[in-house]
Parts: C-alpha cells; structure tokens; sequence
C-alpha cells in the first residue's frame, strides 16, 4: 500500500479504509491532506481488488473538524476560490465513485468534515457524532459543497438554520433529518459500515456504479436523470451479470456475479 504522510490507507477483503490521521489537529483538511486524499481516491477507482471505500477519522474525537483554520485565514480575493475548487474537486471524485464510499463518522464532523462526509454516498454515525457548518462564524460559507448538499439531505428549511445560525446537531438528530443512515456504538461502527458494504459487495458491481450515476444525475442540473437511468438501464442488459441474474432467478438459485 502506498504511504501518505496525513492518511492511513489500508485494505482487508476488497474494502480500502481510507483514515483522515491528523489527531493533533482534529484531523483538520489542509492542504496535503486533501492532495492526499484526491490521491488515494483516484487510486480507488483503478484498483480492481477494491469494491468499496470506508473513510473515517483518527482518534477519539473528530472525523474530520473542519478545514485547516491557518491556511483559510491567508485566503484572499485571489486565490479563494481556487481553494474551494480544489475541494470541491475531490469531492465530487467522491461523489461520483462507482464504488460505494461510506463515511464512518466517529466524532465532529464540522465545516470541510461535514462536507466530505456529506459527499460519500452514505453515512454511519457513531453515537458521539456532532454535525455541523459554522463558516458563518469566521465571515465564510461552506466552499466545498456544503451549501448544496446539505441541502439536498435535509431540505431547503433546515439546511439554511443550520447554516444561517452555525448550531450543530448530534447523531441523533442527524438521523432524524435523514442526514445519516444510521447510528450505531463508537465500537461498532467499522463492523456496521462493513455489514453494509458487504451486502453491496454480494450485488453486480456494473449495476451498483450505474445506480450511483443515476442517483447522482438526479441533483444534477445539466444532466436528464431519467434519460440517464434509461439508457444506463439498457446498458445493463448487455452485461453478463444481467443473464446470471435473470437465469438464476429462474432456475431458482443464487446468482453468481463476476462485474461484467
């Protein structure tokens, strides 16, 4: 596996553990760590040995508590918004992944750790987990999608309190807003979000990256989600797993998928 200096990448039964290792810091996005980050990502969708992400943070405290605070404070007029592309980048690399990536949050998740976690195509909590945007409170907005997200999670209402005040919510409540999937012990948060992950895994993994882009093509402006489901439903048809599939279905027995 390769080494990072702000990231811990590990691999075990076709899962990579991507683990945001900045302690110290709250495992705060720098820099480095989103390059990283971007790096192991890219990686992920190369790799025909990984079928599935899991990104969590290091420590008892934080997931990720938010973007790095001294390298926000020398952004400027111009050089933000270049900042906030890079970001937004990564994480539509995320996003947009053919491979499920689940966020393991086990702890805050704040500011730039709300946003990554948001842009993972589904969330576990562990039960001390803390959301929340509070830009507003350093004279910003959230720059790596935030705005857009949270809103498409929570709605129109909740995501401007949230946002607008700066107020966090915990596990709790996250499920509640549908934020998170599900909510589950600090101990077994890893073991929940590989349940998950493994279900996924047993499924042909052609229709599992399809069902992501059209999910994804739902909140996407430019894009005809429905065009884009038929035309990938067609897709489909053309695959192998399609006939083991369907032939197992008749012959009653368990389908054996080999991802083409």
């Amino acid at each position: 596996m390769k080494t990072y200096h702000n990231i811990l990448v590990t691999e075990a039964n076709k899962i990579t553990t991507i683990t945001i290792n900045r302690p110290d810091k709250l495992n705060a996005l720098n820099e480095l760590t989103l390059a990283e980050l971007k790096d192991a990502i890219q990686l992920v969708y190369t790799n025909e040995n990984v079928s599935a992400v899991i990104v969590t943070g290091s420590g008892e405290k934080a997931f990720v508590a938010g973007a790095d605070i001294p390298e926000i404070a020398k952004l400027n007029g111009s050089n933000a918004e270049a900042a906030t592309k890079f970001g937004q980048d990564i994480f539509f690399l995320i996003e947009n992944c053919p491979k499920p990536i689940i966020a393991a949050v086990n702890g805050y998740a704040l500011g730039g750790g709300c946003e990554l976690a948001l842009a993972c195509h589904m969330r576990v909590a562990a039960e001390n987990a803390i959301f929340g945007q509070p830009e507003i409170t350093l004279g910003i907005i959230p720059g790596y999608g935030g705005t857009q997200r949270l809103t498409q999670l929570v709605g129109k209402g909740k995501a401007m309190e949230l946002m607008l005040t700066a107020d966090s919510i915990n596990a709790t409540e996250a499920f509640r807003l549908g934020l998170v999937n599900h909510v589950v012990s600090k101990e077994l948060l890893i073991e929940k979000c590989t349940e998950i992950l493994n279900k996924i895994a047993s499924k042909p993994s052609l229709a599992v990256g399809k069902i992501i882009t059209c999910i994804n093509h739902n909140f996407d402006k430019a894009a005809n989600g429905y065009q884009t489901e038929s035309t990938l439903f067609a897709a489909c048809t053309e695959t192998a797993d399609f006939k083991e599939g369907t032939t197992a279905f008749l012959e009653k027995r368990k389908p054996v998928f080999v991802g083409k």
